[in-house]
This record gives C-alpha cells, sequence and structure tokens, in this order.
C-alpha cells in the first residue's frame, strides 16, 4: 500500500514548472482552506528584483511565482509593498492602498494575483493598523494642523510634561529602543511604539476604523485571499488622563505582560482590541469564500487563542514554538499547549521557524540555549560560532517535525534552500533601524533579509540584473536554487517531497503521542493513519516499526541518528 502511495508521489515535471499539481485551487468555496495550509513568506524587496535597481519587486515575484508552485505551498503572503520610506522595511506605510513605485504599480500586483490564481495559489498581504509614515497624508495634516486639532486626534498627541512640556508625556519605550514619544516643532510629543517614523494610530477615532475597513475591502475586492495583521495586539490602548508611567521603562516591552493583569496593560493586548477584530471579521465574512486573517499578536498562549476566535481573525502565530529550543520535553509541552488553545477557541494552530524578524533558525537552533543573540549577531556570528553544517541538519529535522503537526505552517522566503543567518553583514550597510535608535547595541534584523540567491553566479546570484540592497556572502551560490533544483538529497527537494507528501497524508487535525519513546526523542501518530519520529538527543536510536516515507538525513543501519525526523507509513 504505502509503496504504490510513494510512487504517486513522483512529481511530473516540464521545466520547473509540476503538472500533477491541481491548478485554480482558489476557485473553491471551501471556507477552511487556512486551518492546514502551508503558507510561504515573501519578503518582497528580498525575493527577486526584475528591473535591476537591487530592490525586489513584484514583477519580480510574478516570475517567480512557478518556484512556490513547484514547491507546492498552498498560499504567499507578502510583506509590505506599499509606499515606504523604509524606515523600518517597509512597516512604516504612506499608502495602504497603493504599492511602493520602486516595487511596481496596481497593474503589476493585478497581474501577480491573476497569476498565483492560475498557478493554484492563494494570496495573503499584510495590513499594519497599528501605526502609518510620518509621510502619510493625515499625519502631515496632523503636524499643519496645530494641537487640539481633529486632524492630531487619528493619531496620539500630547503636551510634555516638565515646567516647559520639554519632558515625554510618559516613561513608555519604543520597542526600537529609546522614548516612544517623539516631540514636534510646535512642542507637543506624538507616540510612535517602533521607529519615529511610525507614529501611532488612535483607535479610539472613527475615521481610523473607517479607514482600515475601506483598506481591507480595496485588497479583498483585488481578489486576495486574506490578510497578515501586524502588531495586532497594540491597537487598542488606554489612552485617559493622566497616562500611566509604567514605573520602568523595560516594562513597556511585549515581554512585560506579566507585570499586568491580563487586558490591561496600557497599550499591549488590551482586551477592547477584540471588538475591533469583530468588526473586521463582518467584513470578511461578507466575501465568498471568506477572508482569512492571522494575527501577529506577542502575546501568551491563552491570550493569543483569543485573536483567532471564528468571530476575529480566525488564526494567529505561534511565537512560543518559534522561541521553544531543540528539546523535546519543552517542544512536546509547546506543542500540546498550542493544540489544546487553539482546539479550545474552534481554531487550528499555526507553527513557524523563521520569519523576517528573527534569526533564520538553521542558524539559531544549534547556538546554546542560553545565547544573547543580540551579542551572537555584534560578534558577527563567531562567539559562539554556528556549526553549518549542524546547523542545517537540525533545521531539516525542525521541518518535518512541523509539517507533521495539525495546523498550519509558515515557512519563511529562503527556508527552503537552508539558508543560514547572514550574521556578518558590515555595520555600515546595516538597514534596520534597530540599530541607530539602540545606539549600536542591538544590530537588529538585516540578517535575515538578504535577497534570496537563485542562480550560482552573477552580480546577485539571480537575485536581479545588478547588485542586490544587502550584499550576498560568497557562500549563498551554493545554496542557490539553481544549485539544488533536482539533486536527491538537497533542501530544497525534501521540501519539494515533504510538501506533496503532506498534501496527500493531511486529513484530521489530531495528533496521539506514542507512550513509549526513548528519551530526547518526540513521537506521535496523525489520525490519517502516519507517525512522524523525531531524535533531538544526541545519539541513534531504534526506528519504530513502518515503512519509511520521508527522512530529514540518511537513516543510520535502521536507525534513527541524532537530529533526525523521519515520516512513516503503518
Amino acid at each position: 500500500m504505502w509503496t504504490d502511495f510513494l510512487l504517486s508521489l513522483a512529481p511530473h515535471r516540464r521545466g520547473d514548472r509540476v503538472t500533477d499539481r491541481p491548478t485554480n485551487d482558489l476557485s473553491s468555496r471551501d471556507p477552511d482552506w487556512w486551518r492546514q495550509a502551508v503558507v510561504y513568506q515573501v519578503y518582497p524587496r528580498s525575493f527577486a528584483d526584475a528591473d535591476g535597481d537591487g530592490l525586489g519587486d513584484l514583477r519580480g515575484i510574478t516570475r517567480r511565482l512557478t518556484h512556490l508552485a513547484a514547491l507546492g505551498v498552498d498560499a504567499l503572503w507578502m510583506s509590505p509593498f506599499y509606499p515606504s520610506e523604509l524606515a523600518d522595511g517597509g512597516y512604516d506605510v504612506a499608502d495602504p492602498r497603493d504599492v511602493d513605485p520602486r516595487l511596481g504599480t496596481l497593474d503589476d500586483f493585478d497581474a501577480l494575483v491573476a497569476e498565483a490564481h492560475r498557478l493554484g495559489l492563494k494570496v495573503i498581504v499584510d495590513i499594519v493598523p497599528n501605526h502609518t509614515s510620518h509621510q502619510h497624508v493625515w499625519f502631515q495634516e496632523a503636524l499643519r494642523a496645530g494641537p487640539g486639532s481633529p486632524a492630531r486626534d487619528r493619531y496620539v498627541f500630547r503636551d510634555g510634561r516638565g515646567a516647559h512640556g520639554e519632558l515625554p508625556p510618559t516613561d513608555w519605550q519604543s520597542v526600537f529602543g529609546g522614548s516612544a514619544w517623539q516631540r514636534v516643532p510646535d512642542g507637543q510629543w506624538y507616540l510612535h511604539l517602533f521607529a519615529p517614523e511610525q507614529p501611532d494610530l488612535n483607535w479610539a477615532n472613527q475615521e481610523v476604523r473607517a479607514d482600515v475597513r475601506a483598506t481591507l475591502r480595496f485588497w479583498s475586492d483585488r481578489g486576495v485571499d486574506g490578510f497578515r495583521v501586524d502588531v495586532a495586539h497594540a491597537l487598542a490602548k488606554d489612552l485617559s488622563e493622566p497616562l500611566r508611567d509604567l514605573g520602568a521603562p523595560e516594562l513597556s516591552r511585549e515581554g512585560a505582560l506579566t507585570e499586568f493583569p491580563p487586558g490591561t496593560h496600557p497599550f499591549y493586548d488590551r482586551d477592547e482590541v477584540h471588538e475591533i477584530y469583530r468588526d473586521w471579521r463582518k467584513i470578511l465574512d461578507a466575501y465568498d469564500p471568506p477572508r482569512m486573517a492571522v494575527a501577529e499578536a506577542w502575546v501568551p498562549g491563552a491570550r493569543r487563542a483569543l485573536y483567532a476566535r471564528p468571530d476575529e481573525l480566525g488564526q494567529a502565530f505561534n511565537f512560543e514554538y518559534l522561541q521553544t529550543p531543540w528539546d523535546a520535553g519543552a517542544l512536546r509541552q509547546v506543542i500540546g499547549d498550542s493544540l489544546a488553545t487553539a482546539r479550545a477557541v474552534g481554531a487550528s494552530a499555526t507553527w513557524v521557524l523563521s520569519n523576517h524578524d528573527v534569526v533564520r533558525h538553521a542558524s539559531r537552533l544549534v547556538l546554546p540555549p542560553d545565547t544573547d543573540l543580540d551579542a551572537w549577531l555584534l560578534s558577527g556570528g563567531r562567539a559562539p560560532a554556528a556549526d553549518g553544517a549542524a546547523g542545517l541538519r537540525r533545521a531539516r529535522a525542525a521541518t518535518l517535525l512541523m509539517l507533521a503537526l495539525p495546523g498550519s505552517a509558515y515557512v519563511y522566503q529562503g527556508e527552503e534552500l537552508g539558508l543560514p543567518e547572514v550574521a556578518d553583514l558590515p555595520t555600515e550597510v546595516l538597514q534596520d533601524p534597530i540599530w541607530e535608535q539602540t545606539g549600536h547595541v542591538r544590530k537588529g534584523r538585516d540578517g535575515c533579509r538578504v535577497p534570496l540567491p537563485w542562480t550560482t553566479t552573477g552580480p546577485s546570484y539571480g537575485f536581479g540584473p545588478g547588485g542586490a540592497w544587502l550584499p550576498q556572502p560568497p557562500g549563498f551560490a551554493e545554496y542557490a536554487v539553481e544549485a539544488q533544483d533536482g539533486v536527491e538529497g538537497s533542501t530544497l527537494e525534501l521540501y519539494r517531497t515533504a510538501l506533496r507528501l503532506r498534501r496527500k497524508l493531511l486529513d484530521g487535525e489530531e495528533l496521539v503521542w506514542a507512550e513509549e519513546t526513548p528519551d530526547g526523542v518526540l513521537q506521535f501518530d496523525r489520525s490519517d493513519g502516519w507517525r512522524c519520529v523525531a531524535n533531538l538527543s544526541g545519539a541513534a536510536v531504534p526506528l519504530p516499526a513502518g515503512e519509511v516515507l520521508l527522512s530529514s538525513a540518511p537513516l543510520e543501519d535502521g536507525r534513527l541518528g541524532p537530529d533526525t525526523t523521519v515520516w512513516l507509513g503503518r
């Protein structure tokens, strides 16, 4: 049975296009397509450059969509491509209903969506509702209008403290470092939880709410299938006077939520935020099929599940899983908790190993669990050194483990190539505002945003006809799509095989942990008759009975080696 099944997985290629993949999947009216989807995150400026200016663009993405179709993902999620001065990599949005001219036009966007749908790929776009760019017409109007004006009420302006208003209104700190308040020439201060170029919107203002509703409809009408909601936990704020100090600057960071009763932090994860998402859900459900949404909410699991309720966004990123060390006991605990909290609200769980904000897991997972990643990046990745081969082996094992779990998996561009973090970027090329705002204490996130290598040669390894906006290391050539395409055992082919296999195996959203498992091993059965075994220990272990469907590394005389995951048919 399983031998015939494995033979059925062999792809039929014509060039780089897989011809056995069903096309026009997006014509499906299944409202629950997202519950066990594999979503590929595209960071547009680093994916593919069609016009040779060194910056990735929409036409570049469109030209490379066959790569995603051949990979076997269900959807692509695009980080912001809107007009922006790139003060925060595109998350400083000057116009949420247009395309940055450097990345293309609305016609280019429509062409991308049409081609994605033709290939059977759904399209998810980022929405950034917590703040705008300081270049947004609203903020420019607020600066001209002055204190007390309706234009300023769209944002969070306050008078300063001190004899002459020279002190910030509160001790709140920016996530990127320094005060969360910026003073303007007339003496008032405005709130920015991130960069000064990203003023926070006032969600008590009805114009703000109406404008974001218009944005949801604008992109839904253009055919997008869902939204990733940036900083979903920060929209609602307690702005009643007098504003509350936090008592210590570090308590303004997301990790300080435990210092407050749930739902009561002045600007993170307040209970009032859920009314906003219930309002959005009415809009999203008005489409056929309903548009999906996923929250970026850096909050504890039980609170995170609230964002994923069916009458709100439906899904939320599981950052606890991403942050869990490579340890069998810790992973089993977070997997069980994540499935339980998602099930309790009628959502499916989500799993993610890397994204545009964190050190790539091919490097991160091989570092000691207590590694200070900011210090590691400052050392150029040398203290401690990350063993590239060991990191890739562990990353491949982590991928098969993640893809075997019930729920949705989010894959970050380049992880299918096994890309490591580029930790040794010269400081003079850094673009992330974190570098400057922290006084060069934190290097930032540029190391995971280095443009992708598509070919083994060329000025940017096929990223574009010219150079790239961040320098690619020479070692990227060995990771290029061209170097791995069709090569048995390559990381790219592992992903392709795993995703084809997963598509045919999945049925149901349950798992059952094996009763007898060696120390350091995770082992569970899926309700549809297959088993995942992941060896996180330092020694080979006996392989359970069953036909090997896929292994992240070669088996050792029938035994499962360290840092190896296998899928078994039973």
